[in-house]
């Protein structure tokens, strides 16, 4: 067996909550895998700080820095190509992946969302907004999702899924907190999947 360890980024705009658990299971299950480098859109987030508090490469690129869209995916695709990276997890990232990117590792960019796909996704359903369409549709299960990311907001082939149940009594913030335990526990499940699927 190859002792090669998979490169990967992770893409973040917040806390990095799902970041932090996907980094200590790699290391809890051995996986063979190394987080290298962390991308955000942001210049001060949680995610940022965890990636340099662990000595692993934190960049930031937002499409405000630059007067082209395509100078903004450029230096993206650069930077990417710099440390190597084969995998890309997007974990609470805000912005919609340049096309030129999902070409590029087409089938190595995954993405977590907070609901049971292919419901409940698309432009405008991030955070709070779809706890409240779940609850306001009379859903008894929510959960999350890890999917393939394609041109479309999360259209891309599913990985893993779970579910939780919605309570009656529930809150978008209440739904908000029992999905995100089970995002910390699913996330790390679809990278070990991924990781032992063929090389692409």
């Amino acid at each position: 067996m190859s002792n090669h360890k998979r490169r990967l980024a992770v893409f973040c705009s917040g806390g990095g909550s799902n970041f932090r658990a996907l980094f200590h299971a790699i290391e809890e299950r051995s996986l063979p895998a190394e987080i290298v480098l962390c991308i955000s859109n942001r210049s001060a987030c949680g995610a940022m700080e965890f990636a340099r508090e662990k000595g692993i490469e934190a960049v930031h690129l937002s499409e405000k820095q630059f007067n082209e869209p395509g100078d903004f995916s450029g230096a993206m695709l650069d930077t990417l190509e710099e440390h190597h990276i084969e995998f890309i997890l997007l974990a609470g990232y805000m912005r919609k992946i340049p096309a030129e990117m999902v070409k590029r590792y087409s089938g190595k960019i995954l993405n977590i969302h907070p609901a049971l796909l292919p419901k409940f996704g698309g432009e405008g359903m991030y955070g709070t907004h779809v706890h409240e369409a779940v609850i306001a549709a009379g859903e008894s299960r929510s959960g999350a999702t890890v999917h393939f990311v394609d041109e479309e907001y999360d259209r891309g082939a599913i990985l893993l899924q779970r579910s939780v149940p919605v309570e009656t009594d529930d809150t978008p913030q209440s739904l908000a907190a029992r999905v995100l335990e089970c995002e910390h526990r699913l996330y790390p499940d679809a990278l070990e999947k991924l990781l032992a699927l063929p090389c692409p």
